[in-house]
């Protein structure tokens, strides 16, 4: 999975600071340990996520959504920017671009619409004389 800039540069200030985090609890750091881990370097719980994700939603105003509503948010906003279906399909697990297609893109308010301006400037460009 290709990962940004941004995000590459986060994990690896995170695993540059597991180690320190895991001395002032008294364990020895190990090289190959996770970088999603709990503090003690033992791999993550699902359920330990959502308990976490519960407990600081619960310090705010932000509504409470499902991992999952998480997921299809994330899912339309790709496809709001232009990122091609196929690439959102790998990312997220699903085997087929049809079924990315068929869960997501009829939220795109004036897909239809920008899909028509598409084609006809297509048409109306085709139509334009080799000397313009």
């Amino acid at each position: 999975m290709a990962l940004s800039s941004t995000v590459l540069e986060e994990l690896k200030r995170h695993r540059l600071a597991q180690p320190e985090e895991q001395l002032k609890i008294g364990i020895r750091p190990e090289e190959n340990s996770l970088v999603g881990a709990q503090i003690d370097g033992s791999p993550l719980k699902p359920v330990s996520l959502t308990h976490e994700r519960t407990h600081l939603l619960a310090k705010t105003d932000l509504p409470r959504i499902r991992f999952h509503d998480l997921r299809h948010s994330h899912a339309t906003q790709l496809f709001a920017v232009g990122v091609h279906p196929k690439s959102r399909a790998n990312g997220s697990g699903i085997r087929t671009i049809g079924i990315t297609l068929d869960l997501y893109s009829h939220i795109i308010p004036g897909m239809q619409a920008n899909a028509a301006e598409q084609v006809d400037a297509a048409i109306k460009a085709a139509k334009k004389p080799a000397s313009e």
